[in-house]
């Protein structure tokens, strides 16, 4: 498996908000004499942005941040045998040689750049010239044996040098640009992109090709450019398995990780900059798949973003990064500054996209701009100069801003979905044979064990944005993670192995949606632990119906099924009210109800349980460090409030099961209404065979069955999950079956149809009459099946 990149926050800290999009007028540029002086001078535009005022904020703020972190470096450079700063020593790991580029990078830019206080500074860009000529002499050169980290010496290493180099090229002798193209030579050379295989797929593969493009144009290669764009292609077409973007959205990188919103952001960066790179140059990409990086926008990125942040559950292992040591009060790398990064480059991309587009990818900008109150992106100190740049861009431009949808997307390939309400999000988390529990890698989140044991977020009430983003991954117990059914026999870090290998021996994980409402089920094996269960979700108008059934474990220690595990902040005290009592605010304290029916969390929402269920219920204040879960997070203490909601299973159960309904966004009167109202929903089944429900009022049966059986009027012949909806006489039929075997389904409803409106692709009308019946070939891709009929 191959190892990734070190820690993005680490990287953004050490360039100080380096561009990563469009921006403003930098100096010292010389005339185009050639196409490869014209590749080279867009390239520094790309770099240090174009059409701001620098005089005005945020910019001004951000260049003078810029400013004062390369005074501090240039300051502190020390070449010596072995480094070039004392607390980066060159040998001892190969991250430290990434880190000294990015010092070097951060100087040149705030040489570069306007108003810094450094423009044009000649000792400064000596000082850069004289760092390169270190590093080179040192370590990054033609003599050199890669050790350590491989990303840093085909990726981190040569991205940052040619970058550099870019920007000092004025100042800079012939012979210093030779030695920096020789030694990218060497640990780039054309095989790195000769099979799209191993290291060099998916996000990788982009930074390797934006790595020889660069190159090509520093050292007026024709050849080089043109490798760096035909290497591109085998990233364009959908693939159907390991790494690569898929047909349903889907991102996946290291084969078993959903990482729409790390590897996919860097993937996104990388092609956004070649796509404008070789615009118009004999190097122009033409492919015609490169259509997909346009629908991509859409289809795979903006259903994970949500006011401005990204959803944790596509960025694995990176949600361990927070706050990086030595950073005291500085911003962490958290949803939104990733979710602002990649809204910069749907900026980016979108001058590359045609009119159309661009105006939808502005409005989709704009809505996400104005709605991000937690961390507002357009004044973002974790962000560079070109990335508010081109934020501001669309954020000001006359194009209406999109509200956030309305909808259920499920992302069957790597185990995802996302659902979206008016006033709310919720997104779900799996794991199956094809996806990993979690990843660890370089030491980076080693107890995210449950992640993919169907934790639930959510987005609603007065904490909305900061949910997740407000200290919660060094804080929150690992073994309570909000929606999972977890044992809680003790795991050691990094359990199950590095990038992406914890994953379970179990292929049902997914479900069926009309794109409006939805059915999700997981087949859960615990990690490491002898659990087993069947969990079950239906996505309906303002509720989220969770079943778990089946429960069973051998592992001599409790079992339990979270509810929810909600961040309070630092000083937060909502009020908890259970069956119309309110509950102590005090910290440390802790109840179990024998048999509750509803809870209320103030600013937050409600949560109901049919038939009533014994719930556990702890406030607690909760304290750990962001080096607790990354080598490079900050040691400095995080203290935050919890308010955990669980019902507990007992010590090896078999068989248990839950059953309760999230309501986010809910106040207390309408939980209690909906509490109420006994006949709003009707459990039909809820066992380790089949899990159904229907909701009258929205026409809605649904059910996932583990096994062929019989739900209300529905009966399959192997396993599916079901949706149903009766619209009137009309009544639409949606069917997968996410075990993946391919199994042909058969399919009765036990009700008279008339006739039948559409059957889609996959779908053959057996007879109508006495009853419907269909056959269903389902495919191995989990896709949904679709019949309308018109009702008799």
């Amino acid at each position: 498996m191959a190892a990734a990149s070190p820690s993005r926050r680490t990287f953004l800290a050490a360039v100080s908000g380096a561009a990563l999009a469009l921006g403003a007028p930098s100096v010292g540029h010389a005339a185009a004499g050639d196409e490869f002086d014209t590749l080279r001078l867009r390239w520094r535009d790309l770099i240090l942005g174009t059409g701001y005022d620098p005089a005005a904020q945020p910019f001004a703020g951000a260049l003078a941040a810029l400013g004062a972190t390369a005074a501090g470096y240039h300051a502190a450079m020390a070449p010596a045998a072995g480094s070039l700063w004392p607390d980066l020593p060159l040998a001892a790991n190969s991250a430290h040689i990434t880190s000294s580029w990015a010092r070097l990078n951060a100087m040149a830019q705030a040489w570069a750049q306007p108003a810094t206080g450094h423009t044009g500074d000649a000792e400064l860009v000596a000082a850069v010239a004289k760092g390169m000529d270190h590093l080179y002499d040192q370590v990054y050169n033609e003599r050199t044996s890669p050790y350590g980290n491989w990303w840093d010496w085909q990726i981190g290493s040569p991205r940052l040098s040619l970058d550099t180099a870019v920007l000092a090229h004025d100042a800079l002798t012939a012979g210093q640009t030779a030695r920096c193209v020789r030694a990218v030579d060497h640990f780039v050379p054309d095989s790195a992109v000769a099979s799209y295989s191993g290291t060099s797929t998916g996000a990788n593969r982009t930074d390797l090709c934006r790595v020889l493009a660069v190159r090509g144009l520093l050292g007026r290669t024709a050849a080089k450019l043109a490798l760096a764009r035909d290497a591109l292609s085998p990233v364009f077409p959908y693939v159907t398995s390991g790494d690569g973007l898929y047909a349903d959205g889907s991102f996946v990188q290291h084969t078993y990780v959903a990482y729409t919103g790390t590897y996919g952001e860097v993937q996104l960066d990388g092609l956004a900059r070649l796509f404008a790179l070789l615009a118009g140059s004999s190097w122009q990409v033409t492919d015609p798949a490169r259509g997909h990086v346009f629908d991509a926008v859409e289809h795979a990125y903006a259903p994970f973003l949500h006011d401005g942040l990204v959803m944790d559950v596509v960025s694995g292992r990176a949600v361990s990064r927070g706050l990086a040591a030595g950073d005291p009060g500085g911003v962490p790398a958290d949803d939104h500054l990733r979710g602002h990064a990649i809204m910069a480059h749907i900026v980016m991309l979108a001058d590359s996209a045609g009119a159309a587009r661009r105006d939808r990818w502005y409005g989709l900008v704009k809505g996400w701009v104005a709605r991000d109150t937690y961390r507002p992106a357009l004044t973002d100190p974790g962000l560079g100069v070109a990335d508010l740049a081109r934020l501001a861009t669309a954020a000001r431009s006359r194009v209406p801003a999109r509200p956030e949808p309305v909808g259920h997307r499920l992302f069957a390939a790597m185990d995802r979905a996302v659902h979206r309400r008016p006033g709310w999000t919720a997104a779900l988390s799996m794991c199956s044979r094809r996806i990993a529990y979690y990843e660890t890698g370089n030491g980076e989140n080693p107890c995210g064990w449950h992640t993919g044991d169907g934790m639930l977020t959510w987005w609603a009430g007065e904490r909305g944005g900061g949910q997740y983003s407000d200290g919660f991954w060094p804080t929150v117990d690992p073994y309570r993670l909000p929606g999972t059914t977890v044992s809680r026999k003790r795991l050691a870090d990094g359990a199950g192995g590095e990038w992406g290998a914890a994953r379970p021996d179990t292929d049902w994980a997914g479900g069926t949606t009309d794109g409006e409402f939805a059915v999700t089920g997981q087949h859960l094996e615990g990690l490491d632990s002898t659990l087993t269960a069947r969990k079950s979700w239906f996505w309906l108008a303002d509720e989220v119906v969770c079943l778990g059934a089946g429960i069973t474990c051998r592992d001599g220690t409790g079992m339990e099924t979270v509810v929810d595990n909600r961040d309070l902040g630092a000083h937060g005290t909502p009020v908890l009210t259970v069956d119309g009592v309110r509950q102590p605010g005090a910290q440390g304290w802790t109840a179990t109800f024998r048999h509750a029916r509803w809870a209320h969390l103030d600013g937050h929402g409600g949560y109901l349980f049919p038939g009533g269920t014994r719930l556990s219920a702890l406030r607690e204040e909760r304290t750990g460090t962001w080096r607790r879960i990354n080598p490079g997070g900050s040691t400095e203490p995080v203290t935050r409030r919890y308010l955990t909601l669980w019902t507990p299973h007992g010590t090896d159960p078999s068989g248990a099961a839950y059953a309760y309904v999230l309501m986010p966004g809910a106040s207390r009167d309408a939980t209690a209404a909906r509490a109420a109202d006994r006949g709003h929903l009707r459990l039909l089944a809820n066992s380790g065979r089949r899990q159904a429900v229907e909701v009258p009022a929205l026409g809605v049966t649904a059910a996932n069955f583990w096994t062929a059986g019989t739900a209300a009027r529905l009966t399959v012949t192997a396993p599916a999950g079901v949706l149903l909806r009766r619209t009137g006489a009309t009544a639409r039929i949606h069917l997968a079956a996410p075990d993946r075997t391919g199994t042909p389904v058969r399919l009765r409803w036990a009700h008279p149809v008339r006739r039948v409106l559409s059957a889609g692709p996959g779908v053959e009308v057996v007879r109508t009459a006495p009853a419907l019946e269909i056959a269903v070939d389902p495919g191995t891709a989990c896709a949904t099946r679709t019949v309308v009929v018109r009702t008799g």
